[in-house]
């Protein structure tokens, strides 16, 4: 399985939250729905919260082992095991501070390879872990600069393509390295790139960049080592158009393309004749995902994802498969890994009131094995069901939007609670990204305290083609956040949401949307929870990481543009900070210290703000966090005043904050009266 690009990979996840996020957990997973008339038992923070019994589950290219990470002393590390005996394995890597979330098999079978960073400051090292001599070694052992991983090819088991920005802090150059030696050689020096696309062979083929108005060229290598112009893309196709990869050959071409279309559909191009043939399309959702042979490189599903995602068949030697697949449990089939070999499969089941569940198939023999599933605690509990609902903004948008209701509140099963409730709206971050169905922890716990859940897929989110994305260029704190209040009145019309007991929560943009909910349209929300939040775009744009400087054209088109008066107007316009004033309802902030992204300043200059207009907040600051509390220990105590906050602004129940402090680095910087419990927690 191998997730889509939106055009390329770093403006994917933008401003995304920094939790950890693996799509075989943040999906959900088949156990029986138990409904009951009464609310169901309180669900402890830490079974919700807490690391994750196993998660991210590979099989090693030969597949003779499996791994996955769990937990070590409380930190996530990387576990290798026998594939037909998981319960043996053994951890294999060692980190104790923030939890290892990025790893993969190298070709060579016997080597791990995994990402970390420093207390959230995103400047990601490479690891190598050599399994027969348990030895760790820093392939980038380089402070202040960031690695990213440019391609892994089993022709080459014992070397990797690195970028590295250790020339020049705002660009990547391409290296090839030795993942057992270290060793390292220049491939590439980048001269103004935004990223490269490189074949199994190691070569580079393609380079990108951004154009001032906001498009961007595709430029292919020649063979006297220069380029030349192969693709141009516009403004309004950026997001929704990009190179995929190649076949085994390397004269096939795969890519996504919005190109005289709205929704982006996957394509196949000769390079030779530059022929392009349609694979795949739907005419409502962009293609988000694909299966692809593991060695012969061929196209066999692409998965599209309106309001749940489904395969388009492409080769017709794993619709058998599938078909089997789908008897063997309830829920939605994900294949997360595949030997080399391709005769074993993990397989991830994915629902969204219960745990993912695992198992290991054998194609040969028709045969899948039970595993485990990602929490075990989550097993047996009555957890609530996701509604899909699509919402219509104001001037006709669709929006793909999830509900979730407390247990017990729907007597009649019909989708609506029996009266009113009290209700969270949760943002999500980007924001060029989207919500999805499936299993979601704070959809669970807020269901669980008593509360609807809503999240919208509010304009410019991705998924739904490019005129949905463009439809939000340049409002932020205009059209964005309309479709949001839209959302909160169709609750309130259909009789599911109590319009004196509503909340706003999110973090990244969905902080920001936050921040704008509390000091623009403060009639609708009676408080805000804002997780590492945008409170004056300028400030944002100013202080983004070196290596976002080439796509800057990507803020300026979509967000505003900084570098001009009229374009500092505009963004101080649609900043939150500018309307403090307006703030009337409570308000919790958290904030990573680290976080490269949107810097501590966006929540210190808020939080000052308001203080000097004697308006109470309560923030809390993390000094090991950046961009999204990754630490359990942080997410538990975070989530532990957000519990007694929500409760005695909203009225629904909450677990006491007890010893969920405990190993977290949290500063209430400010407002600990505010919340019930806090200083009291503080004070312990």
């Amino acid at each position: 399985m191998k997730k889509l690009l939106i055009s390329v990979l770093i403006i994917a996840v933008l401003m995304a939250s920094g939790c950890i996020s693996d799509k075989d957990a943040t999906t959900g997973e088949p156990t029986e729905n138990i409904s009951q008339i009464g609310p169901a038992p309180l669900i402890p923070r830490e079974v919700l919260f807490g690391n994750p019994d196993k998660i991210t589950v590979r099989l090693s290219p030969d597949g003779d082992r499996i791994s996955y990470l769990a937990s070590v002393d409380g930190v996530l590390n990387v576990w290798v095991g026998p594939a037909d005996d998981p319960d043996s394995a053994k951890p294999v890597t060692n980190d104790t501070g923030r939890g290892i979330r990025i790893y993969f098999w190298a070709y060579t079978n016997e080597h791990i390879l995994y990402l970390q960073d420093q207390a959230g400051d995103e400047n990601w090292r490479v690891y190598s872990v050599n399994l027969e001599t348990a030895e760790t070694t820093d392939l980038t052992p380089l402070e202040g600069v960031q690695a990213r991983i440019q391609a892994v090819s089993q022709k080459f088991p014992e070397e990797i393509l690195i970028s590295l920005n250790d020339r020049d802090p705002t660009l990547h150059d391409i290296y090839r390295i030795n993942i057992t030696t270290g060793e390292k050689s220049l491939v590439m020096e980048n001269e103004g790139f935004v990223g490269f696309t490189t074949d199994d062979e190691y070569n580079v083929r393609f380079a990108m960049r951004l154009t001032p108005g906001g498009g961007s060229e595709t430029f292919q290598a020649t063979e006297d080592g220069g380029w030349e112009l192969f693709m141009e893309i516009a403004m309004e196709d950026l997001l929704t158009t990009g190179i995929v990869g190649f076949d085994e050959t390397g004269t096939i071409l795969y890519l996504i393309d919005s190109r005289n279309r709205n929704t982006a559909a996957f394509f196949a191009m000769d390079l030779g004749t530059g022929e392009q043939t349609l694979i795949a399309e739907d005419p409502r959702a962009d293609a988000s995902d694909l299966m692809i042979h593991p060695t012969e490189k061929i196209v066999q599903a692409v998965a599209f994802t309106y309001e749940r995602k489904h395969w388009q068949i492409i080769d017709e030697s794993i619709a058998g498969d599938l078909a089997y697949l789908k008897t063997v449990a309830d829920g939605d089939v994900e294949v997360v890994s595949r030997t080399l070999d391709d005769e074993y499969w993990m397989v991830a089941y994915m629902v969204d009131d219960g745990p993912v569940q695992y198992y290991r198939y054998d194609r040969e023999e028709k045969s899948a094995e039970f595993l485990f599933t990602h929490r075990t605690a989550l097993e047996g509990l009555s957890l609530a069901k996701m509604h899909p609902v699509v919402i219509k903004s104001r001037d006709g948008l669709d929006m793909v939007s999830y509900y979730t209701l407390p247990i017990g509140s729907d007597s009649d099963f019909d989708g609506r609670p029996d009266e009113p409730l009290p209700m969270v709206l949760f943002v999500h971050g980007g924001p060029w990204a989207r919500d999805n169905w499936g299993y979601n922890s704070i959809h669970q716990w807020l269901a669980n305290r008593g509360y609807v859940v809503l999240s919208v897929n509010f304009r410019s989110s991705t998924g739904f083609g490019k005129a949905f994305i463009n439809a939000g260029n340049l409002e932020w704190g205009g059209k964005m956040h309309d479709d949001l209040i839209d959302a909160v009145n169709w609750t309130v019309q259909e009789g599911i949401a109590d319009p004196d007991r509503v909340a706003i929560m999110g973090g990244s943009y969905g902080g920001y949307a936050t921040l704008w909910g509390m000091t623009n349209t403060s009639d609708t929300f009676a408080c805000g929870v804002d997780i590492v939040g945008i409170s004056n775009l300028v400030t944002l744009l100013e202080t983004i990481p070196p290596y976002w400087e080439p796509q800057i054209e990507l803020f300026a088109t979509r967000v505003g543009d900084h570098r001009t008066e009229e374009g500092r107007a505009f963004l101080t316009k649609h900043s939150p900070l500018t309307y403090v004033d307006r703030i009337e309802k409570p308000l919790l902030i958290g904030q990573g210290a680290n976080d490269p992204r949107v810097k501590q300043a966006e929540s210190d200059q808020i939080v000052q703000a308001m203080q000097d207009a004697n308006i109470p907040v309560t923030y809390l600051l993390y000094t090991d966090e950046g961009h999204g509390f990754a630490r359990p220990e942080n997410r538990l105590s975070f989530y532990a005043v957000t519990d007694a906050f929500l409760a005695e602004h909203l009225g629904g129940r909450h677990e006491p904050i007890g010893d969920d402090f405990e190993g977290s680095s949290i500063m209430v910087q400010c407002g600990a009266e505010e919340v019930a419990g806090l200083a009291e927690a503080i004070a312990d």
